[in-house]
């Protein structure tokens, strides 16, 4: 199966090209599409809650594994620039740029608004991504997207087969009880396989749990590799001790105050000791205070743009995370609002 994220700003035709790609299914702060044909399985992800929300525009990230940025004939705005800073800070491998609306621009402007964007992005995660050229009115392109689609899902679909054999990880999207089975979650395997019968635990609360039984796209299965979304019934624990963002695994770390290794965007405006930041990791986030800076062996009283420092944060909202996680950090009170990425030390 191929999970996408659609994004870029209001006006940039992305809900209109997710709804092209599949038929719509859950809906929440992010809306998801099903698509199913002969062996081919897509899932399209529109963070509908953003630009409102970042938490959207990275939760729907994280439920992918690629992503399509759309781009109008107008260009860039504030809003896909701050997309393009989010992509890279998190260092979104695989993607593709798409530019709509083709119907309405021409040929030459199409292939000078690319240039424009390579240009942008060189040095970037989004450095090698595929462009393409679509329009939702007259068609024009939308076959070669979905073969394209389908192109980078089977390398990512290469990719994910070496992460089957690592501990097994779900990061949690949905919970609900049902009738005569009880609690049932939604989510992705992000790494490992997972078997009807595991014996897991759900972080942060650390509630222990039983896999009662597995299903993929409505099937029931015995297991699932890496890379799948799943719905899973489980035993010993209720649908409201277990919600978006946790994750099912077997050994997690869970704090409240951070040490982090970050190094901020050269977009991004400094931030000062004492600032409120929140952080992003899996499906979570958190507000936390940073109560100290240090550049190299030095404190110093705030962090700048484009540099590397060491921060201790401090927050009162538990985050599970594995020590190879990747942080991402925003000012939310700032209008381009993605800073920095960061691991724990």
């Amino acid at each position: 199966m191929t999970k996408i994220t659609i994004i870029g700003s209001e006006k940039s035709g992305k809900t209109t090209l997710a709804g092209k790609l599949g038929k719509k299914s859950n809906v929440t702060d992010i809306t998801m599409y099903d698509y199913a044909k002969n062996d081919r399985i897509l899932t399209t992800i529109d963070a509908t809650g953003y630009p409102a929300s970042v938490k959207a525009l990275v939760t729907a990230l994280n439920l992918s594994d690629i992503a399509l940025l759309c781009i109008p004939p107008t260009g860039l705005d504030p809003l896909s620039a701050e997309c393009i800073i989010a992509l890279d800070l998190m260092n979104y491998k695989h993607g593709i740029v798409v530019l709509t609306k083709s119907d309405t621009s021409y040929a030459i402007a199409q292939e000078e608004l690319q240039a424009k964007l390579k240009k942008i992005t060189a040095g970037t995660a989004l450095e090698n991504w595929d462009y393409i050229s679509v329009s939702t009115t007259s068609f024009e392109g939308m076959e070669e997207l979905k073969e394209l689609i389908f192109t980078v899902g089977d390398r990512v679909a290469e990719e994910l087969k070496e992460l089957d054999s690592l501990r097994p990880r779900i990061y949690i999207d949905q919970s609900f009880n049902v009738t005569g089975i009880g609690c049932v979650v939604l989510g992705v395997t992000t790494q490992g396989t997972i078997n009807a019968k595991d014996k897991m635990i759900a972080y942060p609360t650390k509630k222990e749990l039983e896999i009662r039984s597995i299903q993929m796209h409505d099937v029931d299965v015995k297991s699932a590799p890496a890379g799948s979304r799943v719905g899973l019934a489980l035993k010993g624990i209720q649908s409201k001790d277990i919600d978006r963002g946790f994750v099912v695994s077997q050994e997690e770390t869970v704090a409240t105050d951070f040490i982090m290794k970050c190094t901020l965007s050269p977009l991004a405006k400094e931030f000062n000791l004492g600032d409120m930041l929140h952080l992003y990791v899996g499906l979570q986030s958190a507000p936390v205070k940073v109560v100290e800076i240090t550049e190299g062996e030095k404190k110093v009283e705030k962090a700048s743009p484009g540099k590397e420092y060491t921060l201790k944060l401090s927050g009162s909202k538990e985050v599970a995370y594995s020590k190879e996680d990747r942080f991402v950090f925003a000012n939310l009170d700032e209008k381009q609002r993605f800073i920095a990425f960061g691991y724990e030390q």
